[in-house]
């Protein structure tokens, strides 16, 4: 055999050997899911980021937070009331789902219940003829974003409250009604809230949620601070904060109050962007309340704000810095060409593509982006899990130029650190997951300026 077929020979098996390298590492498969898993449903719901809520009923006409539950219904009447309006606002503010107070604590019903007359039935809006739930619920549809109601288990006006089974009762009666009267309701929403000298009883929690569950399978949602009652778990303890690890949820209102009041205006734009950062930005969904005023629209002033906050979210995450840098890891699940490189988390998949740091390499899993020519600019850093196979990281930290900026514990759907500087021009920016539930998987890291941020005002 010549030399020249000796190279030609030794350079044949070496692409063999390459080549099946390659085909064994593609064939790797993705590591076995961690318990617990959100459902679909609930990792649309987590999708959804901000959604919102519309305060309103008698308190929107007595000036009120918590009524009485002895408001004559003749109070109820807008003058101008359009919940298409109210939609028209939550579309142009990104919202892709509102829930409707149908009925507050004060026990007012906003739409015609049979088993009350403390309704709008007895209001003079309309003549007693109106239905502010089928108003909200055919507006949602027409501007394509999803209804969803509130229904107060606190009744301060029903003599049967404090009467447990006359109570629950009464409750899944207007439950039902509220689930087969209008349509399409893709979300429940419950709470504890009540005064400390409201009757002691118990609420048929499973009931409720069985019913709901019946009439919307495509997903519900409940209050953290029912789990407890549900799994006989301290609703602040680690198997709590696990199990509802894709519910949880930050509710706060635009205003200083939960329904509309003359005198207060909505919170400043560098206080929406600070809830925002504490909340979408800490792995929860936002809950906005907007309340309609005594007309029945949504005030201009709101309006205005929540164009401005959704304007500004859009202006700083809309260009990832990362994307145009290079990126490297400490190790990859089945080495170089498998499907889980370090490169997936500059990809446009945020749940199912992701970086995964080999099995043999678990005392220092770290991912590190790297700008090839110029600095980088920026003041948030974003990581995101890959919860659909679960949720892992229990303690993290960000590197900027060799220099720790940023610690954390969890990060779930989505972690957002906002440097505690203007801004920075740094080569390298380095993820190092300090603690996990086994591997880690990382589905995406951003690097974005918000041109909002002062942290010397803050």
């Amino acid at each position: 055999m010549t030399k020249v077929s000796i190279v030609r020979c030794f350079l044949l098996l070496m692409h063999l050997f390459r080549y099946i390298i390659l085909i064994n590492s593609l064939h790797i498969p993705p590591p076995l899911p961690l318990l617990p898993l959100p459902s679909y449903s609930q990792l649309q719901w987590q999708q959804r980021e901000i959604i919102m809520f519309f305060h309103f009923g008698v308190n929107t006409f007595t000036d009120s937070e918590w009524g009485t539950g002895k408001e004559s219904p003749a109070v109820f009447n807008p003058t101008h009331l359009n919940p298409d309006q109210w939609f028209r606002v939550a579309a142009k503010a990104g919202i892709s789902l509102a829930i409707l107070t149908a009925k507050h604590h004060d026990g007012f019903c906003l739409w015609p219940s049979k088993y009350t007359d403390h309704s709008v039935a007895k209001s003079p809006w309309k003549e007693g003829h109106g239905d502010v739930v089928q108003e909200f619920v055919a507006a949602a549809a027409a501007h394509g974003v999803d209804a969803g109601l509130y229904l107060s288990p606190w009744d301060r006006h029903d003599r049967r409250y404090g009467k447990e089974k006359a109570y629950n009762e009464y409750y899944l009666a207007q439950l039902q009604e509220l689930l087969t009267r209008y349509g399409s309701i893709r979300e429940i929403w419950f709470d504890g809230a009540k005064g400390s000298n409201a009757p002691n009883m118990s609420y048929y929690f499973w009931d409720w949620f069985s019913m709901t569950l019946v009439q919307t399978p495509d997903g519900w949602e409940m209050k953290t601070d029912l789990l407890g009652k549900l799994l006989g778990l301290p609703s602040t303890g680690h198997h709590c904060q696990l199990a509802m690890q894709a519910l949880l949820k930050c509710d706060v209102s635009i205003r200083p109050g939960w329904f509309w009041h003359k005198s207060e205006e909505p919170k400043r734009l560098s206080k929406l962007l600070e809830i925002y950062y504490k909340s979408v930005g800490r792995n929860c969904v936002l809950l906005l309340n907007v309340p309609p005023n005594s007309t029945g629209l949504i005030s201009e002033i709101d309006n205005n704000r929540l164009i401005e906050f959704r304007n500004a979210i859009n202006t700083i995450f809309s260009h990832n810095i990362a994307q145009k840098c290079v990126i490297q890891a400490s190790s990859q699940r089945g080495g170089k060409g498998s499907s889980f490189g370090p490169e997936n988390v500059l990809d446009n998949d945020h749940l199912w593509t992701y970086w995964a740091p080999s099995e043999e390499n678990k005392q220092d899993q770290w991912i590190e982006i790297e700008a090839e020519n110029e600095g980088l600019r920026f003041n948030v850093v974003m990581i995101q899990e890959a919860i659909g196979l679960g949720q892992r990281i229990q303690q993290h930290e960000v590197y900027v130029d060799g220099k720790r900026v940023a610690n954390g514990s969890t990060v779930g759907y989505k972690r957002l650190h906002r440097l505690r500087v203007k801004e920075v021009n740094a080569k390298r920016v380095k993820i190092r997951v300090v603690k996990s539930r086994d591997l880690p998987l990382i589905s995406s890291i951003g690097l974005f300026y918000d041109p909002y941020w002062h942290p010397n005002k803050s």
